[in-house]
């Protein structure tokens, strides 16, 4: 796979002006760094797919990550290039020819809106290129306790976005005790979807990994784990009745309220 990335430090925090009241009627002007938005649009084989609104790092990964747990592809062997333009707000992927190629007669106006329980107003155009392959089960792995209780820790230490505006989710990965990666997006799937784009960028087997997660976790949560066969799924906050019956039928072990000192472990 070629990667051309084209963007480089892109703004991710925008100083904003605001008043701040106390209820004893104090008034004071003050400056905050508030995040910025950003908007990709993603096209696979020249055809616009996606359309995620994002932090504007990391854009590989969260393709990547995005194009796996949507089933568009498989493995990173199914992708022959992807380019993101000097701003961040394009990318095109190709697919290589043995892999899923659109139907004849396709057009931009016949497509499918996908709406999760994601907040930043992200869409899948169109369902050309997924496949109906049914989830395969998650493999298990011997696991510590102490491995979860260490991402607690290096959450609760501080991520570098959430310590300045409070407004991001995040998401680490680790294996064996190890914490591999980190990062921060306004949404909790977009976060996540990077953590899986970067294991596939570095050829990491994410059958030995483990994700932990600042956001709650539904059904569509648990099913990109189940899809990019993580077997250990860990979050700081609540599953859904839902999510946890998922992550039973397909052996996903699920941890929510993992604390510093505490954790929970729903399957």
């Amino acid at each position: 796979m070629y990667i051309n990335e084209q963007y480089h430090d892109l703004p991710l925090l925008e100083t904003k002006e605001y008043r701040f009241i106390s209820r004893d009627g104090q008034l004071i002007s003050k400056q905050e760094q508030i995040l910025k938005e950003h908007l990709i649009d993603v096209y696979l084989n020249d055809h616009l797919t996606m359309k995620l609104v994002c932090l504007p790092q990391y854009l590989t990964e969260l393709v990547l990550g995005r194009l796996l747990t949507e089933r568009i592809i498989d493995s990173i062997s199914d992708i022959e290039q992807i380019y993101i333009c000097e701003y961040g707000k394009r990318a095109k992927v190709y697919l290589n020819r043995t892999s899923k190629t659109l139907p004849q007669n396709t057009e931009n106006n016949f497509f499918i809106e996908i709406t999760p329980t994601c907040c930043t107003g992200n869409h899948i155009l169109n369902d050309y290129f997924v496949s109906g392959q049914t989830p395969k089960t998650v493999p298990s792995i011997n696991w510590k306790p102490d491995w979860i209780f260490q991402m607690a820790d290096a959450f609760a230490d501080g991520m570098p976005l959430h310590s300045t505006t409070f407004a991001t989710h995040s998401c680490l990965l680790a294996r064996n005790g190890q914490i591999l990666f980190s990062c921060e997006d306004i949404g909790r799937h977009n976060a996540l979807d990077k953590v899986i784009g970067y294991a596939l960028r570095n050829q990491i087997d994410l059958r030995e990994c483990i994700v932990y997660s600042s956001g709650r976790i539904p059904t569509d949560m648990a099913m990109k784990a189940i899809y990019a066969q993580i077997p250990i799924l860990a979050s700081k906050a609540s599953p859904t009745v839902e999510a946890i019956e998922l992550a039973k039928e397909y052996h996903l072990t699920l941890i929510c309220a993992a604390r510093r000192d505490r954790m929970k472990v729903f399957s």
